[in-house]
């Protein structure tokens, strides 16, 4: 489940007011997440949580859920 304060962390870095974000939504359906703002998107979730993700994790996301997912579990473990 997409927290508030996860969706806020992506819609506040793409300038955007507001969007439907699901688990299942995939990140090209997001307006303005493009391959540079990807990498902005991701920084920005970091600093905002203060997580570090490997590359090798990013990849392995599938859409939005599954992102969401892994901060999760890198905050479980903090």
């Amino acid at each position: 489940m997409i927290t508030p304060e996860f969706k806020a962390s992506i819609l506040k870095e793409l300038h955007l007011d507001d969007y439907d974000i699901k688990d299942e939504t995939l990140a090209n359906q997001i307006p303005g997440w493009d391959s540079i703002n990807h990498i902005n998107v991701i920084s920005a979730i970091e600093k905002d949580f203060n997580v570090r993700f490997k590359s090798i994790e990013i990849l392995k996301c599938k859409n939005i859920g599954d992102l969401q997912n892994l901060l999760t579990s890198k905050l479980s473990k903090k």
